[in-house]
């Protein structure tokens, strides 16, 4: 976060940050699920966890694995004969395991992605970072190809090309800058650390597509779980002593991060507003971004 006027200590505490935002994004998306659930769904089905029979059963009960009757040969003869209905895919206990795996793999992408992102932001400027950002669309399709062995159309990858040298040529030949921020927007480092920030990001956009490609669930049910380990993740980490740990634990080493956090925002109180701000505008946005992920997939996403 920036400095506080008229104090130069700075709020540091990555993991804070992302419990705060990962809570309140489990939270909002909880409150979504409540006010669509249907009334005859159970707690289990509003989640997508719900385990149906096996396929064999579903079909024997809905009379498609029995040989036609007389009368239903005959009826056939008089009017064209109509596809059996397909049956929804059957959630089972081994691909509720793998859903949820599915979810905490993502969750700790995005627990390990976030840290560098953040201190990227202290050798690069914000419209730098944006900038950088843009480019995601490379990695998103690159860990898709890698990850899950994915094919795209041709004029995607064109597509991809042809935003990313536009925004490489933005970048390069932009008015050139002086000063402090030229520094920062020159930095190596800090664009090494984005790099790192921008594949972890597209392991994670891959596997939310995988996740959609195979399961029927919702954005918001995705939402909630990702949301509600990556709370789990940072939590823990938030409470263990941790070693120094450049980007991810920066304070005092084998030190409680929580214990950090929490006499910073007792000696500054003036931050709590911004903490909750950005907690509760974050949640909000991933309702959209997940809304959009599950319709139209991670690339036209970002």
């Amino acid at each position: 976060m920036s400095t506080l006027t008229g104090n130069l200590e700075k709020f540091r505490s990555v993991l804070f940050l992302n419990t705060a935002q990962s809570a309140a994004g489990a939270i909002s998306s909880l409150i979504y699920l409540l006010i669509r659930r249907k009334k005859e769904d159970s707690l289990v089905q509003m989640f997508g966890l719900a385990i149906g029979p096996s396929s064999t059963q579903s079909l024997q009960s809905n009379g498609t694995s029995h040989p036609p009757s007389t009368t239903t040969t005959e009826k056939s003869k008089m009017a064209p004969p109509t596809p059996p209905p397909t049956p929804p895919r059957i959630l089972t206990a081994a691909d509720r395991r793998a859903l949820i795996l599915r979810y905490l793999q993502c969750a700790m992408f995005i627990t390990a992605a976030a840290p560098f992102g953040f201190a990227a932001l202290s050798h690069i400027s914000y419209p730098t970072m944006v900038l950088g950002k843009s480019c995601k669309l490379i990695p998103v399709m690159l860990m898709n190809v890698l990850l899950y062995r994915r094919k795209f159309a041709l004029h995607k990858y064109v597509v991809v090309a042809m935003v990313t040298c536009g925004i490489t040529l933005f970048m390069t030949y932009g008015p050139p800058k002086h000063g402090k921020k030229a520094v920062e927007e020159s930095s190596v480092w800090g664009l090494f650390l984005l790099v790192i920030n921008l594949l972890i990001d597209g392991a994670t956009n891959s596997t939310q597509d995988e996740i959609f490609s195979k399961y029927k669930v919702t954005g918001q049910q995705m939402m909630f779980f990702i949301n509600l380990f990556s709370t789990v993740v940072t939590s823990t980490l938030l409470v263990l002593p941790l070693p120094y740990i450049p980007t991810i634990h920066p304070g005092t080493q084998w030190e409680q991060e929580i214990v950090q956090a929490l006499d910073y925002i007792r000696s500054h109180p003036a931050v709590v507003s911004p903490l909750a701000q950005f907690a509760l505008t974050g949640s909000l946005g991933q309702l959209f971004i997940f809304e959009t992920l599950q319709h139209f997939g991670s690339l036209t996403l970002v």
